[in-house]
């Protein structure tokens, strides 16, 4: 790859369930996604089952500060647990 400035790695298609991606020059920034699997997480006062996807963002820090790495990985967030978000434009 020439030229480019973000990568995205799915591992999670070969079952990987987390992982921190390396960025390689020119890069700058690299979002690794990884399997979707059932976990346990509590709601209310209840354990129940839910499916949760790790998602690892690894950036240059001398092109990117911490704050806005950490603001994107939340818009993506937000985009993956509601994708009508992404749809309509909110």
């Amino acid at each position: 790859m020439t030229g480019g400035n973000f990568t995205i790695s799915n591992g999670g298609i070969y079952g990987s369930m987390l992982g921190t991606p390396i960025v390689n020059p020119p890069q700058s920034t690299i979002l690794g996604m990884h399997s979707i699997e059932n976990r346990a997480v509590v709601r209310g006062d209840k354990i129940v089952a839910r499916p949760m996807m790790y998602l690892a963002l690894t950036y240059d820090h001398r092109l990117l500060d911490g704050k806005d790495a950490v603001m994107f990985l939340k818009t993506i967030k937000l985009g993956v647990e509601n994708p009508t978000r992404i749809l309509l434009g909110l």
